[in-house]
Formats: C-alpha cells, sequence, structure tokens
C-alpha cells in the first residue's frame, strides 16, 4: 500500500508540474483563454472602396474612395511650388466632399508591365472606369483633347472645357523663366478638376521647346545620333534623364519623344531628328529611352507611327507611301514594337496616307491603321493623333470633322488647336450617333489611367 501510495503521489506531483509549465508557455489571453498562434484578418471598414497594390512595393496601398466629379468646382488643387502636389477632393453632386482619392505612383520600371502598354494594371483600369462613370458627356470628350496651350485663356479653356493636357511651343517659353513656367503651370492644374498632361516636343537636336533657351538651359540638347557619336546608349541614357529631370522640375509630365522612324538617308524630312541608323539600331535607341522615361516617371510618346520613312513634312502637305505593308513589318513598325514592350504610354500616329494599309484617309483617321496598333502590335496604351491642324488634314477634311473621324479611328487623344469648335463637334456627333459614348468612355479610360500610372492623379 504504501509503495502504491508513493508511485500516486509521484503522479499528481508530475502532473502539477506539467500543468505550471504549460500555463508559462501558452499565457492566457486578457480574456482569460489561452492564445493561439492563428492570425485574424483586419476587417474591412471601407464602402466600395478600392483597395491599390502598387506595383514594386508588395505592400498594399490604403482604401480609396473613388470620388464624383462636379466641374462646375473647382475644389480640386494642383500642385504649388514647395507644397505637396497632392489634389483634395472634388465636391459630388450633392454638396458634400465624397474622398481623397490616393494613388502612390509606382515605380516606374515596372509600372506599366513587362509589355508596357499591352496590359493595364487592373486597379488603375478600375479606378479610372469609376471616375469615367461619374463624368458627363462634355467632361469626358474633355479628357481626350490634349490641345495647345492659349495663354491668355488658359484657365478659362480648362473650365470651360474639362481638357485633358495642354502641349507647349517654344513661343511659350520666349522671355519666360524656370520659376514663371512652373507657377503657370501650377495654376492650370489647380483649375483642373483632374491633373492635366503637360507636354512638350523636347527630342533634341532640330527640335528642342525649352531648352533652345538660356534660361532653361546653357546649351540646347543635342540630337540623338549626335550624342550616340560622342557617347554611344550611355549618353542617350544620360541625355533623356537630364530632359526629364528639366522638365518635371517645371511642371511638365509628358514628353512627347522618342522619335521611332527609321531613316538612313540624309535626304529624307525626318532624318536628322530620327537616330539615322537602320530597325535594329533604331529599336535599341528607342528601347534605352522608354527604360530611362519609365525610370523617370515622365510620359513617353512613340512617333510617327507607322513610320515616316521618305515622306515629306506633313506640316505643310500631303504625303504618300506607296510601301508594301511587308517593308513596314519587317523595317519600320520594329522601333514602335520594341518601345511597346520596354513600357511607352503612348503611340502618335502621322498623317501619312500608306496606300497599303488604307488608300483614301491618312493614317491619324485611318480605323485600319489603328487596327494594326491595337490587333498586330498588340498595344492597350494611349493612341495620339499628330496635330490636327497641320496641313497634311486640312487638304482632307475641315478641323471640326477632322476631330470626329479621328476618335472614329480609334484616337484616345486630339491634338488639337481649335478645340473650342472642335469639342463641341464631337459632343454633338455622340447625341447624334454617329459616335457611341461607349467609343468615349474607353478613350477616356486610357487617358485617365495614364495619369494614374504617372503618379499626377493622386
Amino acid at each position: 500500500m504504501k509503495s502504491h501510495k508513493s508511485i500516486f503521489v509521484c503522479l499528481l506531483l508530475v502532473l502539477t508540474l506539467l500543468t505550471s509549465g504549460c500555463s508559462r508557455i501558452i499565457p492566457s489571453t486578457p480574456g482569460g483563454t489561452a492564445a493561439t498562434d492563428t492570425v485574424t484578418p483586419t476587417p474591412d471598414t471601407g464602402t466600395g472602396d478600392i483597395t491599390d497594390t502598387p506595383e514594386g512595393t508588395g505592400t498594399p496601398a490604403t482604401n480609396v474612395p473613388i470620388p464624383s466629379i462636379n466641374p462646375d468646382d473647382n475644389a480640386v488643387s494642383g500642385p504649388t511650388d514647395g507644397a505637396d502636389d497632392g489634389i483634395t477632393s472634388p465636391v459630388s453632386g450633392n454638396g458634400t466632399v465624397s474622398g481623397t482619392p490616393t494613388v502612390t505612383p509606382t515605380d516606374s520600371s515596372s509600372s506599366n508591365g513587362s509589355d508596357g502598354g499591352t496590359k493595364n494594371d487592373d486597379s488603375y483600369e478600375a479606378r479610372a472606369t469609376e471616375l469615367v462613370s461619374h463624368m458627363t458627356l462634355a467632361e469626358k470628350v474633355g479628357q481626350m483633347f490634349f490641345v495647345r496651350l492659349r495663354k491668355d485663356t488658359g484657365v478659362k479653356d480648362i473650365t470651360d472645357y474639362q481638357l485633358g493636357g495642354y502641349i507647349l511651343f517654344g513661343d511659350d517659353f520666349k522671355d519666360e523663366t524656370p520659376t514663371s513656367i512652373k507657377k503657370l503651370l501650377n495654376s492650370y492644374q489647380k483649375a483642373s478638376p483632374i491633373p492635366m498632361l503637360i507636354g512638350v516636343d523636347e527630342e533634341g537636336g532640330t527640335v528642342n521647346r525649352v531648352s533652345k533657351y538660356p534660361a532653361f538651359r546653357s546649351t540646347p540638347f543635342e540630337s540623338p545620333m549626335d550624342l550616340y557619336k560622342k557617347g554611344g546608349f550611355e549618353a542617350i541614357q544620360n541625355d533623356t534623364k537630364e530632359k526629364a529631370n528639366l522638365l518635371l522640375g517645371l511642371g511638365i509630365n509628358v514628353n512627347l519623344a522618342p522619335v521611332s522612324d527609321v531613316s538612313t538617308n540624309a535626304s529624307d524630312f525626318i532624318y536628322k531628328r530620327s537616330f539615322g541608323k537602320d530597325a535594329k539600331a533604331t529599336s535599341n535607341f528607342v528601347t534605352t529611352v522608354i527604360l530611362e522615361m519609365k525610370k523617370d516617371h515622365i510620359g513617353s510618346v512613340l512617333k510617327h507611327f507607322p513610320g515616316y520613312g521618305s515622306n515629306v513634312d506633313t506640316h505643310t502637305g500631303s504625303a504618300t507611301d506607296n510601301r508594301k505593308l511587308e517593308q513596314f513589318e519587317k523595317n519600320d513598325f520594329l522601333p514602335f514594337e520594341a518601345g511597346i514592350k520596354a513600357g511607352a504610354d503612348s503611340i502618335l500616329v502621322s498623317h501619312n496616307v500608306v496606300t497599303s494599309m488604307d488608300k483614301n484617309r491618312p493614317a491619324s483617321l485611318s480605323p485600319a491603321v489603328h487596327d494594326i496598333i491595337r490587333d498586330d502590335l498588340g498595344f492597350e496604351g494611349v493612341i495620339m493623333t499628330d496635330d490636327l491642324s497641320m496641313d497634311a488634314i486640312k487638304n482632307y477634311a475641315t478641323e471640326d470633322a477632322a476631330a470626329v473621324l479621328a476618335i472614329q479611328a480609334g484616337n484616345d487623344l486630339l491634338i488639337a488647336t481649335d478645340f473650342d469648335k472642335q469639342i463641341p463637334a464631337v459632343i454633338a456627333a455622340v447625341k447624334k450617333g454617329t459616335i457611341k459614348e461607349e467609343r468615349i468612355d474607353a478613350s477616356a479610360i486610357r487617358d485617365i489611367v495614364w495619369k494614374l500610372r504617372l503618379g499626377i492623379l493622386q
């Protein structure tokens, strides 16, 4: 009996020790129950919000409410000197603030995906779609116009036409300083319910809108072919970065570059603006420029599709190209394909009439040419026209009719001068049924996705 008792006592002692040891290893929660290693997810307290995970971070951003936009209210503020360049929330139709949209700029090396404009980030597209769903027809059409700045009515034009963007030319920088230009562009962003694309052609060489003036740079940017002769692609990359820094510092978020035309003949109109080498070398040039522009968070534009070749200047007259389609596929398309793969934001279409693609219309107004860009090249980014005020278009249609034709062809952005006539013409065409409103929606969404990717819509 004593031995049995001893054994029983020992067992009790062991059980007591084990129990107290476990209580130290697994502490109780404040409620008195044992804690576990299960993690309970934080509940989503938002209602109808879109959660965005910026590419290249792996960390989800905060839930972002999508506000409705009232064109009659300028509650959205643009960037100001020395201040945060975020925007305040616009007031919704019922007079209440609907929330502050926040877009974290992504790592530009991956912001468009490895295929660039071939894939729209789902979160950006969802957000853009929601924004467009709250817009009036006039607001959506306005987003499709990338227009020549009229300084004397710059703010009023934004208010009247809800413009998508301004393009500045050389005269806009004459007698100006970096400070005055930055102040001017900030005033436009403040006036715009949706931040604007602000663009220039700063190609280097014969086309420099900004650096031609010593107030902005001691010497103009050199042409790509001259740079390459001096320092190869490293010089091209460094030059691209310097251009981006200069333009972004002024409030310019799009450089209409690089020139992607293949030209090896010094007598060609486009030669001095091109890389001046064959399709393979030009493709390498385009890739170098686009990758650097993405890294620097500045908008890029491949131009002038489908390739100028030896055509004459369409600023001053019509140009007809009788080359076979196979020649374009094996030569002129290659730099554009390289640019798309590198992540180009936009493609600008020329006014050349290319008979192997469309015998009757300039490329910029041709559905067949735009089908090649979308279907054959697989580009899903923004397609824009060359300037609709150029003589090659005037010889074909009035500017207001050309705007309607350009949208029917498949353009998302129209570079225009007489937008005060063209925007009403497009709106009238939609109301008449000549253009479907769904067609307008698709382009407005692409245009806003571009702004989201650039981080200018926050």
